[in-house]
């Protein structure tokens, strides 16, 4: 790159100021100094030495521009001047991550069971002939005097408590059944205290001979019930005893 010469004799690549003493290019020169002696007689200091200017094509330390002298001819910094200190960047922040949903691990509620309906149960009392033409078949030995009734209305008994006695009646013995079957009409199969409805814990019922003189049988089984042994019982079953007698369970 060409280079001029400034009036104080500086080499500056700028036309127009010199890059050393920014003194115009076009300008006057210095009024010369006798060499020798200064004002006083005494001898004239020498000049100063030019400062040293950068290499042309040296990159400016504040905007990084090509320096073709001592002034940065993009942002004026001056290049023999200490470098500008370095922005300082914040420190980074931390970004913090991003809470992801979660799937939830506690279990769930179980479900609050509905309080079970109490069943209610009911006894049924009615004459059967059917099942005394089985027994007058069976030739015991009371068979010949015993007739079936004409006329046997329907008793109903509600099964309350836990264990329902069933028989005849009898104050001198002291029995008094919570079902009574002393009638009228009265069955004479049927002992005063003859069997027992037993509730159980699952909310049926079981029936239990209670070592009866003619026996306790249940829906159709021809053998009778083993005394003081408790059958289970279900809605509709059907419990015979005495000559003629049927009780049927039903729940409601």
């Amino acid at each position: 790159m060409a280079t001029s010469t400034c009036p104080s004799g500086h080499a500056s690549a700028d036309p127009e100021y010199c890059d050393v003493c920014g003194r115009a290019m076009d300008g006057p020169a210095p009024a010369a100094v006798p060499s020798g002696t200064g004002p006083s007689g005494t001898a004239a200091p020498p000049l100063p030495e030019p400062e040293d200017v950068p290499a042309p094509d040296t990159p400016c330390a504040a905007c990084g521009a090509p320096l073709y002298g001592r002034f940065c001819e993009q942002c004026g910094h001056d290049s023999l001047a200490a470098p500008p200190p370095k922005p300082v960047s914040p420190p980074p922040v931390a970004t913090p991550e991003p809470a992801w949903p979660t799937a939830d691990t506690t279990p769930a509620p179980e479900p609050t069971p509905e309080p079970a309906v109490a069943t209610a149960w009911t006894v049924t009392v009615a004459a059967d002939r059917a099942y005394f033409d089985t027994v007058i078949g069976a030739e015991g030995p009371d068979a010949g005097g015993i007739t079936f009734p004409p006329f046997c209305p329907e008793r109903n008994f509600p099964l309350r408590g836990t264990q329902i006695s069933i028989g005849r009646q009898s104050r001198r013995r002291g029995i008094d059944p919570d079902i009574d079957l002393t009638g009228p009409p009265e069955d004479p199969g049927v002992s005063h205290l003859h069997a027992l409805l037993v509730a159980q814990d699952d909310g049926t019922w079981a029936v239990v001979d209670l070592d009866s003189s003619n026996g306790v049988s249940v829906n159709d089984e021809v053998a009778p019930l083993r005394p003081n042994t408790p059958r289970p019982l279900a809605d509709g079953d059907r419990v015979y005893l005495g000559a003629w007698t049927r009780l049927t369970l039903r729940a409601t």
